[in-house]
């Protein structure tokens, strides 16, 4: 039906000669296209939807040309960019065997550009929300911005405290990007603060990963073991993710191969039809999940 409406109203605009009536059309589609759905989240066809979203991602980014300032598109459009070159392009690169560098690279690359994308589209979303020049305002003086912030700009907190992490943890290597690393958490800090229990507990899963980095980058163990316990608390231990976060972060960090081996096995356990609004995002968690297992030996010294 989503896609009956996009294409119905895009004929009618291509059509209209009235410029009001055009606009008109546009944002109904823009409207149509950043709604909140499970068409994407709830299908447990893996490959389909990494097939289908480089079209859809473009197709945003088409509309975003007549409508540049549609604050639930320019999120949306965020959202869609981090989340495929996390599921598909970052997670491809790890999947690679290892005596292929060059590929691996050029798939991290291309990962981090992608990001980086997703950021830019946050950051316009954040300057139709907030007024003109805002995300510049948020490089320099982060506190005064969020202090903005409402619990209806959570959803805006969070994919932009995504995408720049993901940015981040894929380019440590280049500090003009990992210098941002602490606004990352403000972001993170002022959404949980907003509301805690957002999707699930999606930022208490956020934080296991923050909190799972080295103590030189303001990760804290007993802090991500604490918002595990509450992100699967809120979850009710139906999605894998929180499992997988702990294992790749504290549980490698303190070389505990062990846990490391019980936490992704407890992932893969979870059964994707007990949450159909998040199958795929169970789907490819646990994908990733069986990856880690067979390469155990990669993340442990011998």
């Amino acid at each position: 039906m989503r896609l009956f409406v996009v294409l119905l109203v895009s004929v009618c605009a291509a059509g209209s000669s009235g410029c009001s009536l055009k606009k008109m059309a546009v944002n109904t589609v823009a409207n149509t296209l950043s709604e909140v759905g499970t068409t994407f989240t709830s299908d447990d066809d893996v490959q389909l939807v990494g097939d289908a979203l480089p079209f859809a991602l473009k197709l945003y980014e088409s509309f975003l040309e007549s409508t540049p300032k549609h604050q639930g598109l320019l999120l949306a459009t965020c959202s869609g960019f981090t989340q495929y070159g996390y599921g598909y392009v970052e997670t491809n690169a790890e999947a690679l065997p290892r005596g292929r560098p060059a590929e691996i690279q050029a798939l991290r690359d291309r990962a981090l550009k992608l990001y980086l994308r997703a950021r830019g589209y946050c950051f316009r979303a954040m300057n139709a929300r907030f007024g003109e020049k805002t995300s510049e305002l948020l490089l320099q003086n982060p506190e005064t911005v969020l202090s903005r912030a409402r619990r209806g700009d959570v959803p805006l907190l969070y994919w932009m405290a995504a995408s720049w992490g993901a940015s981040i943890s894929i380019g440590l290597d280049k500090p003009e990007i990992a210098v941002d690393l602490p606004i990352v958490r403000m972001l993170a800090e002022r959404a949980l603060a907003l509301d805690e229990k957002w999707e699930k507990g999606t930022l208490h899963e956020l934080f296991i990963t923050l909190d799972g980095l080295p103590e030189v980058l303001g990760g804290n163990p007993a802090r991500a073991k604490e918002h595990f316990a509450r992100a699967v608390e809120l979850q009710k231990g139906l999605l894998p993710g929180p499992y997988v976060s702990l294992a790749t972060g504290v549980a490698v960090g303190a070389q505990d191969r062990a846990e490391f081996e019980r936490l992704l096995k407890m992932a893969l356990a979870i059964d994707p039809e007990k949450d159909p609004s998040s199958r795929l995002v169970t789907l490819l968690t646990q994908k990733r999940a069986r990856l880690l297992l067979d390469r155990i030996d990669e993340q442990f010294a011998n």
